[in-house]
């Protein structure tokens, strides 16, 4: 994989970035090494996490993505990796869903973030949450606070509307500083249902409003940048082979037709389901770098080809169904 400047830093980051969500879970340390090690042999740099990750697993010690990745990394060039995690999520083991993005929280959080992964600066520190309720400033001093401190370089915002998100930077602005520099958006080909995305935890999709936005040098780094394996999925086992929370998010219509194009792509370009879903978004007009997942180092394989696949703006819009 090529390398890209991520605008507005100085980050070099590989095309597509490895999200580690099942690190430490789900995948054990000696498979996640595996991962980690294959991924950064295709040139793979760019990881993304986030201090809450794990923390659905009871017995899972918090932060457990985090900790895979600090325990990957010893014995490691640092320098060589560029890590993502985010911070001011609600807590999970709580269960109280008190919002959490105060500059309290965010200072908690980003402390555990640098121990669980053993390093004393985060490349690129997202805001897992928004609270719309609060004024930008109190939260934007509070991360240029850390970043003046050395401990965070550039920061994010996850899950911001585009609204919040240029409020946040044109008060970064009014200060002589630089705001977000990136937005994870729930995007990827499939369009999903919107009642039962919400439903699922996933919203504020990229086509409702994100554009513009991007557009105007905000890069994207999307979050559920496969839709889950849907296309994949429906490839290999028809609808009968489709978990009933992907059949809810994205069985419609829409995706009817864009799996259509899919199957005609993937042919013409003598590739797999899943390179042509993920090179939809590495091929946009404006800077996209998709969040994939993988299980074994097979998948990260299958991914990282996307990469070397080119997709006209004719082709783009096919996928689309336009």
């Amino acid at each position: 994989m090529k390398k890209l400047t991520l605008p507005g830093t100085d980050l070099q980051v590989s095309q597509l970035c490895y999200g580690t969500n099942m690190l430490g879970t789900a995948i054990d340390q000696p498979s996640a090494n595996t991962i980690l090690d294959r991924f950064t042999a295709l040139g793979g740099n760019f990881l993304d996490t986030a201090r809450s990750y794990g923390d659905w697993v009871p017995d899972a010690p918090a932060g457990a993505s985090e900790r895979a990745i600090g325990a990957w990394l010893k014995g490691r060039n640092r320098a060589d990796v560029v890590i993502a995690t985010k911070g001011a999520q609600v807590d999970m083991r709580a269960g109280d869903w008190r919002n959490r993005v105060t500059a309290e929280d965010i200072a908690q959080d980003l402390a555990e973030s640098l121990d669980h992964l053993g390093i004393d600066t985060i490349d690129l520190y997202w805001l897992h949450a928004d609270n719309p309720q609060a004024p930008v400033g109190p939260i934007i001093d509070a991360l240029l606070a850390h970043q003046a401190a050395g401990k965070i370089r550039y920061f994010g915002a996850s899950n911001w509307t585009p609204e919040r998100i240029r409020e946040a930077n044109a008060y970064a602005a009014s200060k002589g500083k630089q705001g977000f520099v990136a937005s994870q958006t729930f995007w990827g080909l499939a369009a999903p249902d919107r009642e039962a995305s919400t439903a699922q935890g996933y919203q504020l999709y990229y086509e409702d409003g994100y554009q513009d936005i991007h557009a105007e040098g905000v890069t994207m780094i999307p979050y559920a940048a496969q839709s889950g394996g849907y296309f994949t999925k429906l490839a290999a086992g028809g609808e009968a082979g489709l978990p009933d929370f992907l059949k809810a998010r994205y069985d419609n219509p829409v995706n009817a037709r864009r799996f259509a194009a899919v199957q005609e792509l993937a042919g013409k370009h003598g590739v797999s389901i899943n390179e042509i879903v993920l090179a939809y978004l590495v091929n946009q007009p404006h800077l996209t770098i998709p969040i994939f997942g993988a299980r074994t180092p097979e998948q990260v394989d299958d991914s990282v080809k996307a990469a070397a696949v080119t997709l006209s703006a004719t082709e783009l819009a096919q996928l689309r169904g336009e």
